[in-house]
């Protein structure tokens, strides 16, 4: 294709855009695992049409989604997961004047600890009963959490999105910030600037829509006895459940794992040091740590814990990670073969502007993650490109939560589960699509996050 290939640098990279965004949108429409095969196409054209080489999909991260899943997917099916839902429920029953602003915090958390925001399924049945027995909107505390439970993956450090970006971070050929060693000092500035915006969601949702009593379209609802059965009948609860002893053995392992990734993440002594090939020991990656401990962990649960190993592979958590995997693998592996080539007149056309207005970077991001309908993805595909194009590391740091921006349109798996658990209706799309329960929540939570990631960044010297 001589012709294609004799255009501008600048016409090459337009439709090339154009392709990439049409795959994605596309993909994103299909959803599922389409968004991973897209990318099939756009290598393609890429490479036999425009002569780009091809580039390097995001390896550590799929292998790194691979582990953490398959880690995850294992305590479920051991029971593991149902202690910690019992023990979060427990502190949500005890204090339900406070639901919408526990809840978040409770699927935040349940995040942080299992690397994936896909646990949420199991609370919101329990998180709509508290609120309709209770006279709360369920809106406000179902609406939250959700959003509360994907702005966890950035603060997570079993998530594929913080050992990616801490692998970006300090790859040989970026200008590493000084005082930050990766790991443990990204998460320093995402988990106290994720609980602040964790916080304003929460405050804001307390406020959020009519009370039930006072909502005039819910109270016509009621009365119809059917509907009303329908809202207040079916209870749901974990509590008064005696779960046996290997599920509480099950949850102290994967515990216990988080637990040393953690330490071994903070005491870099404590890991195994090689040469990089220039003479220099270097302790082992996080990134093969996590990968090992979370294999070590699944281990660990068949073992001592006698989980059915057939019912691994067929649970939520499984099936919809390996979707994210494919996902990160076609997005990555395209993104990359074209930015790569482009970056020398990327970086001339938008360095200055990024470095002026380091905010823009944010809302790139936020829209990157949109497309993508993953953190990790979105991480893999941008900040390559932006620190190619001189975007300083701390910019990155600071601005780490924007990596959630798929809340935009409500077509996220967990958004959409929650409209289905709501059954009072008040958790909804509105006939404009985009005036759905989540942006605000998602818009507040996100940038108030940013913010205070920035003000951390600049105490902690990062910028």
């Amino acid at each position: 294709m001589e012709f294609l290939t004799s255009l501008s640098d600048g016409k090459q990279f337009a439709i090339q855009l154009i392709i990439v965004l049409i795959c994605l949108f596309y993909g994103a429409k299909k959803g599922g695992i389409a968004l991973g095969l897209l990318g099939g196409i756009g290598i393609f054209v890429l490479t036999f049409l425009f002569h780009v080489k091809p580039g390097k999909p995001a390896i550590d991260v799929i292998f790194t989604i691979l582990c953490v899943v398959v880690a995850s997917a294992t305590l479920l099916s051991s029971g593991g997961l149902d202690v910690m839902l019992q023990i979060a429920e427990r502190i949500l029953r005890r204090n339900p004047k406070f639901l919408t602003i526990l809840a978040p915090f409770v699927t935040w958390f349940l995040t942080i600890l299992c690397g994936t925001g896909h646990v949420v399924y199991t609370m919101m049945p329990i998180i709509y009963d508290i609120a309709i027995k209770n006279g709360i909107r369920p809106e406000r505390p179902m609406a939250a959490s959700s959003i509360s439970s994907q702005m966890g993956i950035i603060c997570s450090p079993v998530s594929v999105a913080v050992v990616s970006l801490t692998a970006m971070l300090l790859a040989p050929n970026v200008t590493h910030i000084q005082g930050f060693d990766g790991y443990v000092d990204l998460l320093k500035i995402t988990i106290p600037s994720g609980a602040f915006g964790v916080l304003c969601v929460g405050i804001f949702s307390w406020f959020r829509g009519k009370d039930l009593d006072k909502d005039p379209i819910f109270q016509e609802k009621l009365k119809d006895p059917k509907f009303k059965e329908y809202v207040y009948g079916e209870n749901k609860t974990l509590l008064g459940v005696e779960l046996p002893t290997i599920q509480w053995t099950a949850m102290w392992i994967f515990l216990g794992a988080i637990a040393l990734v953690a330490i071994l993440g903070i005491f870099s002594d404590l890991r195994p040091a090689f040469d990089n090939g220039k003479g220099v020991m270097k302790p082992m990656s996080m990134v093969a740590v996590i990968q090992m401990f979370m294999l070590m962990a699944g281990s660990a649960l068949v073992i001592f814990t006698k989980v059915k190993v057939s019912d691994i592979g067929n649970n939520a958590i499984f099936k919809s990670g390996m979707i994210a995997m494919v996902a990160v693998f076609g997005i990555s592996w395209m993104a990359d073969s074209m930015f790569a080539v482009h970056t020398p007149m990327l970086k001339t056309a938008l360095g200055d502007v990024v470095k002026e207005l380091p905010w823009t970077y944010a809302i790139m991001l936020l829209l990157i993650s949109k497309f993508v309908n993953s953190q990790a993805a979105a991480l893999a595909a941008f900040v390559p490109l932006a620190l190619g194009i001189g975007v300083e590391p701390g910019i990155i740091v600071a601005f780490s939560a924007a990596c959630y921006g798929y809340y935009i349109l409500p077509t996220y798996p967990s958004d959409l589960a929650t409209i289905q658990f709501d059954r009072s209706g008040t958790t909804h799309i509105g006939k404009f699509v985009i005036n759905h329960s989540f942006i605000i929540p998602g818009l507040i939570g996100v940038s108030t996050s940013c913010v205070a990631g920035y003000v951390l960044a600049l105490v902690a010297g990062y910028i």
